[in-house]
């Protein structure tokens, strides 16, 4: 059939193919792929590579301890320990640490790349194991104290904090005098490890780097890299051409005297290129590296089958698409003649450093020149967003109507609502998946911060308790996060009086004006005043940036307690989500994304001597009304609350039915 159809493949190509494609999550479209074969396809041909990929799906062996589905020949926790010790003697070494980020040090990692996962069962999004010929411990910060106990046997593993519990501390202790400690240079940063082997030294233990992964070597059934297809992001939700925006940060690297810069981040790639991708969760890039010169040329480092038919002539005649295995003699020809190459230390991996060294580069230790300009949006991008929070608002809308009928019933359990609120927001044409797995978190769940429901967690709704909900979607025009805090039943007063105090910190920052070079750091007192004059407060940040349909979490802006150099300009998307948990009884959050705009002088800024900037609120989501206690708000909060809820109704009713256009009229009524 691949004849008749006028493909050249080999049924084995295709086998590796749809391997790879199983080694990426499942979309919402699950024919994608197929472009990846042939466009068009013949149905019958098409039918039959489907039924090739649920054969092959079901014949796979789980690569995780924690499958669904367990075999009798997936070796126990005990034995993979064991098999990587066997690996470390066999390579002199007599230590190894297992990280959970791959060569991207992203967010979401493909299957490929969840070696943490494969050697200890922690499920975790952070966290690192560290193995030894006598010891092992596993290092994870608070958020996953009571997780790790559940995941990962405690007769194998030391619990340990990635804070309070140094990790050379600990090596130092575990190794003896002259001891051989490994890591893969691929997934550690060259400032990890720069200053690992400074604590090592100390304590007299060499940091050696691996020429491959001993876990590598003993996982047998470690799934392929992801094939998912690479496709164009249309300029018109770009906004500005990838030859305009290569141009621009040429301009810059030739202004500065650098030769080229190593991208290594995925997203900051997707956007350069406006392109998009599916190879991990959540967030919709390609995996890649590039090499952006100075004469805005890109060198583009991929898998070549996962170029969709239309991407390369979208890409066009300067970016040159190449195989990942020449990536390092591509790094050799850039640094020749001493070059300065820039690299951004803070996702960078060790092994890029030390090879353009090695080729005689002079690297320039800076930030990822795509970060500030792709956290800036256009008006295009900014134009999309709203049009995407305005179908998702839609979306959570009916939702909410749905749950204000059934949440009293009794009968509802945290998956329920996920699932629920999922298939509301699948019924958006534009809608490609959510931004990050939904948060939804019934009574003392709701208070564990970035609670993930599971079938041995999943908690009924019950009267007299709050339900903490903190969900996002990808829309091919914008990106959305949002949370709202639930009512079931009759709030405690206590309840009420918190949640008061978490939307008064809300209001203030959402209302903030502020001169331009301000920063995120310099705001965020604004959002726990409230808190604070009460004795009480939250332990994660209030704001972090947010992508383009691309990832969730953005850089380099924020806005938290942590001290950050970079200020706040206008187009940045932020998050507002002051927070107070009450460990063993609730959680409240309340999350609007906020765009920094412009501020004209006039009014009350009429006389303003600098250029000021305030907030513009994206989200469009009515806010528990019944959770409100009216008397801890001021005139002016209650005339915001008021003003955002009519907004929320304007905004929403032409999307609605008549039934929830009533129920959101009653939901947004005024104080």
């Amino acid at each position: 059939m691949l004849t008749q159809a006028g493909i050249v493949r080999f049924p084995a190509d295709i086998r590796a193919l749809v391997a790879g494609v199983l080694a990426a999550p499942e979309g919402e479209d699950p024919a994608a792929w197929l472009v990846l074969v042939g466009d068009p396809l013949p149905d019958a041909l098409a039918s039959q590579l489907q039924a090739l990929k649920a054969e092959m799906a079901a014949a796979a062996e789980p690569a995780h301890p924690h499958s669904a589905r367990p075999h009798s020949a997936c070796p126990s926790p005990a034995e993979r320990l064991a098999a990587l010790r066997a690996a470390l003697k066999r390579r002199d070494l007599d230590g190894f640490i297992v990280p959970r980020g791959d060569e991207h040090q992203g967010e979401y990692v493909p299957p490929r790349a969840q070696r943490l996962g494969w050697l200890t069962g922690f499920t975790g999004s952070a966290g690192h194991a560290v193995v030894t010929a006598a010891r092992a411990a596993i290092f994870v910060d608070g958020r996953y104290t009571l997780q790790v106990r559940g995941e990962v046997p405690a007769d194998l593993y030391e619990y340990k904090h990635l804070v309070e519990d140094p990790l050379a501390d600990w090596i130092a202790a575990a190794l003896p005098d002259g001891g051989r400690f490994g890591y893969d240079p691929w997934l550690h940063t060259i400032g990890w490890v720069e200053k690992t082997r400074a604590a090592l030294e100390r304590a007299g233990i060499l940091l050696v780097a691996c020429e491959d992964n001993p876990l590598d070597s003993v996982w047998h059934d470690q799934p392929p890299a992801p094939l998912t297809p690479v496709v164009p992001q249309d300029d018109a939700l770009a906004g500005e051409s990838s030859a305009d925006k290569r141009a621009r940060l040429a301009d810059d690297l030739a202004r500065n005297g650098i030769a080229a810069a190593v991208l290594t981040q995925p997203d900051s790639i997707a956007w350069l290129l406006n392109i998009r991708g599916a190879d991990v969760p959540c967030t919709p890039l390609p995996l890649s590296f590039a090499i952006l010169g100075a004469d805005a040329s890109v060198d583009l480092f991929l898998d070549p089958r996962k170029l969709a038919p239309q991407t390369g002539a979208h890409l066009g005649n300067q970016v040159r698409v190449r195989a990942l295995a020449e990536f390092g003699a591509a790094l050799d020809a850039v640094a020749r003649g001493s070059a300065r190459v820039l690299a951004d230390p803070s996702c960078t991996s060790a092994w890029i450093v030390d090879r353009l060294h090695l080729a005689g580069a002079r690297v320039e230790r800076e930030g990822d020149p795509c970060a500030l300009p792709k956290a800036c949006k256009n008006e295009a991008e900014l134009a999309g967003t709203r049009a995407a929070h305005t179908r998702d608002g839609a979306a959570i809308v009916r939702f909410l109507r749905w749950f204000a009928g059934a949440a009293p019933k009794g009968d509802l359990t945290e998956l329920r609502v996920v699932e629920r609120l999922l298939a509301f927001r699948r019924e958006n044409e534009r809608f490609r998946g959510v931004s990050f797995d939904t948060i939804a978190g019934a009574g003392p769940n709701g208070a564990i911060v970035h609670y993930r429901v599971s079938p041995d967690t999943d908690r009924r709704l019950e009267p007299g308790s709050l339900f903490l909900l903190d969900s996002g979607a990808q829309y091919l025009d914008g990106t959305t996060d949002v949370t709202r805090t639930l009512a079931v039943g009759e709030p405690t007063p206590e309840m009420r009086d918190r949640f008061t105090r978490v939307l008064k910190g809300h209001i203030a920052l959402s209302t903030a004006r502020f001169p331009r070079g301000t920063t995120g750091s310099q705001l965020d007192v604004l959002a726990r005043l409230p808190l604070w004059q009460a004795g009480l407060d939250y332990d994660h940040g209030t704001g972090h940036g947010v992508g383009s349909f691309l990832s969730v979490h953005e850089g380099p802006q924020r806005i938290s307690k942590v001290g950050n150099t970079v200020a706040l300009q206008p187009g940045m998307i932020l998050s507002n989500e002051p927070g107070y948990y009450k460990t063993g009884a609730y959680g409240i959050r309340i999350e609007n994304l906020i765009v920094v705009r412009p501020l004209e002088a006039e009014g009350d800024l009429g006389g303003a001597e600098r250029p000021m900037l305030g907030f513009e609120p994206l989200t469009l989501v009515p806010i528990d009304r019944t959770l409100i206690d009216r008397a801890l708000l001021t005139g002016a909060e209650v005339a915001w609350i008021d003003a955002y809820h009519a907004r929320v109704r304007e905004s929403l009713l032409p999307l609605l039915d008549q039934a929830t256009a009533a129920w959101l009229a009653g939901a947004t009524a005024a104080l």
